[in-house]
């Protein structure tokens, strides 16, 4: 009773704290779309670096990624590092040129990125639907991940934790957008580095010497080399290498640096938070398993219960500032999930479709975000797959979207026929990754061949080749 009184108190001290930071973003006005979701492209340094690293790192990591590390050991680190360091480089080399043309063109959306690239507006109507089909699981995830640590700290109320991250949701999003999300997500950002290192220093304090001999085991057991198969590395590592590129929510992030400055801010501080997050977050997972080879934690099956587990055991003060971190880190990426999904609505199909006024559209996208809210609250709920799997299989759904975006980017000439290309293949690649997660399930889909690769590489190759036909005929 105790536990939940505390995780209770520090949850409505951590809710309040973050309504009254999205409620002072009012102040800065809110008069068009581009206002509302993308702050007008005015957000200073580091604003905008902890509120793209926020939105990353959601609760993928201290509960999927833990749970992952625990059960697969090191390999799990590779895996995740593949991510970092391929955003590290596109950020490096991309992310100047698209955050100089969403200036010039003033984007909003990242679907009217794609048809405004290749000039061919039912494109962002296509991609739209993409985002809308493979990001609610994503989406739901974080909502599931609130609901198992609430249930963690009080057994049976899951959906309460349902219920806060939906409210919170929509109060933070709501509000003003961009702004208010960005200012909670430097709030969230912060509580969430510092948890992870609060957590990591106690387990080491509480496992001792245990975890060293744990160690030793696991490493007779392969744990701390790749036991992962190749098929299984890069089935999961693809669509996490190109995350920065496919995800919607991150792509909008590239929008809203007030300047040069503040982007290259943007890309050093990303690159400080991702490491030391990403280390933090896998020394947890492979500890925990050296504590369980030497019998001092329990076999533990499923994945994501292995950090509640640890949290059972962890001081209450710490425990529920951990189990708060948590909820911040689903909180981000949620948020930003929504807001970019919004966009899709209120600027893609209404501006820019029907001829919808700013104040009408942002309107509209309010009461857009308060349906999703309730769509994913009801997919959560259902508990319909595991973090890990719910979270690679969106990036898998996306991953078409790699060579469309990069190419465009960088081919830099509106053109029909590159735009019907672009069309079929995010139709071709994203109809194969829709029909074998259907087939196969989430998780399976992810580790099934097709003709012998990898699935997420068969779709990658399938939707690159049908965009190089027109510029190979050129």
């Amino acid at each position: 009773m105790e536990e939940l009184a505390a995780a209770v108190i520090t949850l409505t001290l951590y809710l309040l704290m973050g309504t009254i930071i999205a409620l002072l973003s009012r102040r800065v006005g809110i008069k068009t779309t581009s206002d509302y979701y993308v702050a007008g492209h005015r957000l200073g340094g580091i604003l905008a670096a902890i509120s793209y690293a926020a939105t990353t790192y959601s609760a993928f990591m201290m509960v999927g990624l833990v749970g992952l590390t625990y059960a697969t050991g090191v390999g799990a680190f590779g895996f995740e590092i593949t991510y970092l360091l391929s955003t590290i480089f596109l950020l490096s080399y991309v992310a100047p040129r698209i955050w100089k043309l969403a200036r010039e063109r003033n984007w909003v959306s990242p679907a009217e990125m794609i048809s405004d690239l290749y000039g061919l507006k039912p494109l962002s109507l296509i991609v739209a639907a993409m985002y809308l089909l493979a990001l609610v699981p994503y989406a739901s995830a974080q909502l599931i991940a609130v609901g198992r640590m609430v249930e963690g700290m009080a057994p049976g109320l899951y959906w309460l934790g349902i219920l806060l991250g939906v409210v919170a949701a929509l109060i933070w999003t709501g509000l003003s957008g961009m702004w208010s999300l960005a200012s909670t997500d430097l709030y969230q950002g912060l509580w969430m580095i510092l948890a992870a290192i609060g957590f990591v220093v106690w387990l080491f304090l509480w496992g001792g010497s245990d975890i060293a001999s744990g160690t030793a085991k696991m490493a007779g057991k392969g744990l701390l080399g790749m036991k992962w198969s190749p098929l299984v590395f890069v089935s999961y590592s693809i669509p996490w290498a190109f995350f920065a590129v496919t995800n919607p929510q991150v792509v909008q992030k590239l929008y809203t640096p007030k300047d040069e400055k503040a982007l290259r801010r943007l890309i050093t501080l990303f690159t400080l938070f991702g490491l030391s997050y990403t280390v933090i977050v896998t020394v947890i997972g492979l500890a925990s398993r050296a504590l369980t080879e030497v019998g001092r934690l329990p076999v533990i099956e499923v994945g994501d219960q292995v950090t509640p587990l640890l949290l059972s055991y962890a001081p209450l003060p710490l425990a529920v500032f951990v189990f708060t971190s948590i909820v911040a880190a689903a909180m981000t990426t949620m948020d930003a999930i929504v807001l970019a999904l919004s966009s899709t609505a209120s600027r893609d199909v209404y501006q820019r479709y029907l001829g919808g006024k700013d104040r009408a559209a942002i309107n509209l996208g309010r009461i857009f975000i308060l349906i999703l809210m309730l769509v994913l609250s009801y997919v959560a709920y259902l508990k319909i797959g595991f973090i890990v799997d719910l979270s690679v299989l969106a990036s898998a759904l996306l991953l078409p979207l790699a060579p469309v975006t990069l190419i465009g980017w960088f081919y830099g000439r509106r053109s029909r026929v590159m735009g019907y290309a672009a069309a079929a293949s995010l139709a071709s690649g994203f109809l194969i990754g829709l029909y074998w997660a259907l087939v196969h399930g989430a998780g399976k889909s992810l580790t099934t061949p097709i003709f012998g690769l990898p699935s997420t590489l068969f779709i990658l190759l399938v939707s690159t080749l049908i965009m190089m036909v027109p510029l190979v005929r050129r």
